[in-house]
């Protein structure tokens, strides 16, 4: 052999050798451990029964408070239901003893009322017994009543009836006559207050308007822009409006004429505007004069919607809302017809109040009554207004009393309610007060100044003057001309001129004054 093969020879078993040999040595390494296994698994083992037995210590000592906790806690429970058990008992005991004692009172009053109703039966028969001998009695009295007076008990009660009968009539109409009488004085002195209270708790402002209105420039050069080539202006104006346009001499002012106060007031506006654009031309003027009629239109219906609110009348129809407005347009006897009828239903209100009457259903008749004194078309003028308004009060689905009222305020129809009294009273008032129309005031400052000349007709007299509306006359006399045994002479003469001589609403008292001075100077 060769050393090769020797030597791959030797190095095969010394790897075998040494196989062999980590064998062994990796067997008795493997058996100390598994040794050393075995001692922790037994120190483990002893450790973990210490504790189990801990552990089962603890839970049986939890298991033993838990015990005692629920055991303690259903005593509890226990003992209230027994609590409850035991009021509930009680509460049982207490009222079957009530009712027992309640069932003995019944049987208590019971018992006396079973007595009382036999008592009640026993005195009923008694007193049946007794009626039966007064009946028996009266017949015999009567019998012998009739046998003395020689009359039946028929005839006897027909004379009496009779009689009783004609001192009662005397007397009802003696008792008749005196209420009478005192009605009568007690209603004049209501009507006097309520009327005079009614009229001192409405004032209102003198309106007084014309046919005319003045349209004011800036300049008058104006003027012959506003009468334009050969007055095709002035003319296209006036046929757009209605309205006659006077063009005089009067500086920087031009005359605007017509019974229609809308038309007046469509004329008026339409002007300004044109003077204030510049543009003055006749198609420019239909054009202005229709924008300022629609515009007039609607401030007539808002002028309505304002005047029956700020009276406190609802429900009112448009129709009527749009002719209430249309009266700020018109006037009558000088008077602007809204500010009339405003006063009118404010007066209403304030009357029918004082008599108890519904206020609010006087107040709008007293705001509709003349109505029918802004007519839509020519044929309605013919009419009378009081009777054009009531025919557009039903139209439009007044009430009834409403109705009346306006067509009765001047007498075209029969009164048939309270109100149209008021209505008719409220008118007058509204139409009286001086100053409130043009013919009223000048007549009413005639009839002062007549007044005071009645006075300054008599000798002695010194002053005179008329005050309370011409409800009484003052005269101031001289002291040395007039005594006074004089002085009341001269008011009754005064007083008998007055009442011959003049027409005159009311009274008038005549006061004589006459004052004596004793004047010195010291020096």
């Amino acid at each position: 052999m060769d050393s090769t093969t020797i030597i791959i020879i030797a190095a095969l078993v010394g790897l075998v050798i040494g196989f062999i040999i980590a064998k062994v040595l990796e067997k008795g390494k493997a058996a100390k451990t598994i040794t050393n296994a075995k001692k922790e698994a037994s120190s483990i083992i002893r450790q973990a029964k210490k504790e189990g037995e801990n552990i089962k210590k603890d839970k049986i000592f939890q298991a033993k408070e838990k015990f005692l906790e629920l055991k303690a806690e259903h005593e509890k429970v226990i003992i209230n239901k027994d609590k409850k058990i035991a009021e509930a008992e009680k509460r049982t005991r207490d009222k079957e003893s009530q009712i027992s004692s309640e069932l003995a009172k019944g049987k208590r009053l019971k018992e006396q009322l079973d007595t009382q109703i036999k008592e009640v039966n026993y005195k009923g028969e008694i007193l049946d017994k007794k009626q039966a001998e007064v009946e028996k009695l009266h017949k015999s009295q009567v019998q012998q009543l009739e046998v003395i007076s020689g009359l039946s008990a028929d005839d006897a009660k027909s004379q009496l009836m009779e009689s009783l009968k004609a001192t009662a009539k005397t007397d009802a109409m003696a008792y008749l006559q005196t209420t009478l009488e005192e009605a009568k004085l007690t209603a004049q002195q209501e009507a006097r207050k309520i009327v005079i209270n009614t009229i001192q708790r409405i004032g209102t402002e003198e309106a007084v308007e014309n046919c005319v209105s003045v349209f004011n420039l800036e300049s008058d050069d104006v003027k012959g822009r506003i009468i334009g080539r050969e007055g095709r202006n002035i003319r296209a104006i006036e046929a757009a409006t209605g309205v006659e346009i006077i063009v005089d001499d009067t500086p920087e002012a031009i005359i605007l004429s017509c019974f229609d106060s809308v038309r007046r007031e469509v004329a008026r506006l339409s002007l300004h505007r044109l003077v204030t654009d510049g543009r003055i031309h006749p198609a420019r003027i239909e054009e202005i004069v229709k924008k300022t009629e629609k515009q007039i239109n609607e401030e007539i219906v808002e002028i309505g919607k304002r005047t029956v609110i700020d009276l406190g009348i609802h429900g009112l129809h448009p129709e009527l809302i749009k002719a209430v407005g249309r009266m700020k347009y018109r006037s009558s006897y000088g008077q602007n017809l809204l500010q009339h009828s405003r006063e009118v239903a404010k007066l209403c209100g304030v009357m029918a109040a004082e008599l108890g009457i519904n206020p609010k259903l006087a107040k709008r008749a007293g705001l509709l009554h003349d109505i029918g004194k802004v007519p839509n078309t020519e044929v309605e003028v013919e009419t009378p207004h009081a009777i054009l308004g009531m025919q557009w009060a039903e139209k439009f689905g007044e009430k009834k009393d409403v109705c009346n009222a306006i067509g009765a305020h001047h007498d075209e129809i029969e009164m048939t309610t309270l109100i149209s009294p008021i209505v008719q009273v409220c008118d007058a008032i509204s139409g009286a007060r001086p100053g409130a129309r043009r013919q009223v005031l000048d007549s009413y400052i005639q009839r002062l100044k007549d007044l005071e000349d009645v006075a300054f007709g008599f000798n002695g007299v010194q002053k005179a003057y008329a005050i309370q509306a011409g409800r009484e006359l003052r005269v101031i006399v001289e002291s040395e001309k007039v005594n006074d045994d004089k002085a009341a002479e001269l008011s009754f003469e005064i007083s008998q001129k007055i009442q011959t001589d003049m027409t005159y609403p009311g009274q008038v008292k005549v006061t004589v004054i006459r004052e004596t001075r004793a004047v010195n100077v010291a020096k």
